[in-house]
């Protein structure tokens, strides 16, 4: 290979590595949490919704779905890299209730979208690949809205710029409640679906199945406020004390996803 060769493959290399990076920024629970909320989903959805799921895609699982929305964010097209990139997370100050006409830009949020594309998946009018692409999103949104720092308080981008070392590593503190948490417990989708769904009582499925999303941001800031580390190293006592939640908030969100869209379908 000459050199202007070599140069062209690394410049190409180069881009894809910065587009990635900058993508996976403001990912939410990464692709095991996004899966293991689809999954959990898919135990709770009425045979009805599993009916009109399967004509949009009869061959594909909620959780193959749940993760869609992040991947694409690869894609370079103008829709992937700018339009829907704010459809991910909501921006609620401290000490505030989100509320869609003082928090909502108006390029949109994770609760504008999620109601504009729920209105395309009820719609009679709507292709089934603008149905298609509303079920990615639903599906993705009430995920995201579901980790503590993508409802961030505008101050330092949802802990993406709260530099610190987990277990001895760089890294940042939304990061760290992307996929850190999660992935450092060495567990398939599939084996956390197992271990959660099994500790999810009719009791606690009845209390949770609540499909209004201002009440998922409420929880989410309130969980926010208490998880920022007092100093720039954590390790084993903060994974201690996260964990709990991070079950919960994924336990939760599967209840949602399946909730809403038995609602909505």
């Amino acid at each position: 290979m000459d050199h202007k060769k070599r140069f062209s493959a690394f410049v190409k290399l180069s881009a894809a590595t910065l587009l990635l990076v900058i993508t996976t920024d403001v990912l939410a629970w990464g692709q095991i949490g996004h899966r293991v909320t689809g999954e959990l989903a898919e135990q709770y959805l009425t045979t009805e919704a599993k009916t009109k799921i399967a004509q949009l895609y009869p061959d594909m699982s909620l959780a193959e779905i749940s993760t869609h929305a992040d991947e694409m964010r690869s894609n370079p097209s103008e829709f992937w890299q700018k339009t829907a990139n704010p459809w991910h997370y909501v921006t609620v100050p401290e000490g505030n209730l989100y509320d869609v006409e003082q928090h909502a830009p108006e390029v949109g949020d994770a609760y504008t979208a999620l109601t504009s594309f729920t209105a395309t998946l009820k719609s009679d009018t709507s292709s089934d690949a603008d149905k298609r692409l509303a079920l990615h999103f639903i599906v993705h949104i009430i995920g995201d809205l579901h980790q503590p720092f993508h409802a961030g308080d505008g101050t330092d981008r949802g802990g993406n710029d709260v530099k610190l070392e987990f277990f001895w590593e760089d890294s940042n503190l939304h990061r760290v409640w992307d996929s850190g948490l999660i992935d450092r417990q060495k567990l398939s989708y599939t084996e956390w679906t197992k271990w959660l769904g099994r500790k999810i009582t009719p009791e606690m499925a009845a209390k949770w199945r609540t499909t209004d999303p201002k009440i998922w941001i409420k929880e989410s800031i309130d969980f926010r406020t208490g998880l920022y580390p007092e100093g720039d190293r954590i390790s084993w006592s903060y994974q201690y004390e996260s964990l709990p939640i991070v079950k919960a908030r994924l336990q939760m969100a599967g209840i949602r996803i399946a909730a809403y869209l038995n609602e909505h379908l």
